[in-house]
């Protein structure tokens, strides 16, 4: 039974560990190369784009796939989408790992939108030192804004268009409490933007922000394809897994 893992999370890379050298199990986990040096999860691997849906769905075929799990970053929104079409065009199984997403906590001052864009509409209103942790790539919607000045976190330098005052750190999680504590103070930040990724690695600087009494404005997280199965965690997904292996009628002797 061969698994096709759309990944490059840290969901991902545990999935991978959890099924590698299950009997009877091929894996190949797909990263999509937008980071330099990352982490490769056991088992095969392969890396660039598909070339859309239909580059996907002649890999499925050409490689004969049984089974796809989603477990792309939760705003990778255009893979799930290419992921959930080509799936229906071949009949493939596909399940969507995603990590839960935060909720805020007593104290928080959050402000929630739909975008960068608007996120970046509505910046200069809370304040004028921003904490940006959403990544290298969208930096264009922040890129007008000359007034305000960018501390922006990223696995990997960030290219152009970006904003004018700009201070960057190229930084990997997971993050610490202290951490932030400090990272905040120290660049005296008074506002914090970040997308709503969930999981543990980068959640610190919500409860840094938090104690300081600092804004926290929030990019909401794209939902899942419809009619798209979801998990929380590896370990269901790990369960999916086995469940279809499980049914498979055996090969016939050659």
């Amino acid at each position: 039974m061969h698994v096709l893992i759309l990944g490059g999370t840290a969901e991902a890379r545990r999935l991978a560990g959890l099924l590698h050298g299950t009997p009877g199990l091929r894996l190949t986990s797909s990263l999509a190369g937008r980071v330099a040096g990352p982490r490769l999860p056991p088992g095969e691997v392969r890396v660039g784009g598909f070339g859309g849906t239909d580059g996907l769905v002649a890999w499925l075929r050409d490689h004969a796939v049984d089974a796809v799990v989603d477990a792309t970053h939760p705003f990778a929104a255009t893979m799930s989408l290419h992921a959930a079409r080509a799936a229906a065009v071949t009949r493939v199984p596909l399940l969507a790992l995603r990590r839960p997403g935060w909720a805020p906590a007593g104290g928080d001052r959050w402000h929630e939108t739909g975008s960068l864009e608007e996120a970046a509409r509505i910046l200069p209103a809370l304040g004028r030192r921003i904490f940006l942790t959403t990544g290298r790539m969208g930096l264009a919607a922040f890129a007008d804004l000359d007034d305000l000045w960018f501390l922006v976190r990223s696995v990997d330098a960030p290219g152009r268009p970006h904003p004018r005052r700009m201070e960057v750190l190229l930084d990997r999680g997971p993050f610490t409490l202290d951490g932030e504590r400090e990272l905040l103070r120290r660049h005296r930040v008074d506002v914090v933007v970040t997308k709503d990724s969930g999981g543990a690695a980068t959640a610190p600087k919500l409860g840094a922000a938090r104690e300081a009494g600092l804004p926290v404005v929030v990019i909401r997280r794209p939902p899942v394809p419809e009619g798209v199965p979801l998990v929380p965690d590896p370990e269901r997904a790990a369960e999916w897994i086995r469940g279809r292996l499980a049914r498979r009628p055996p090969r016939a002797a050659d």
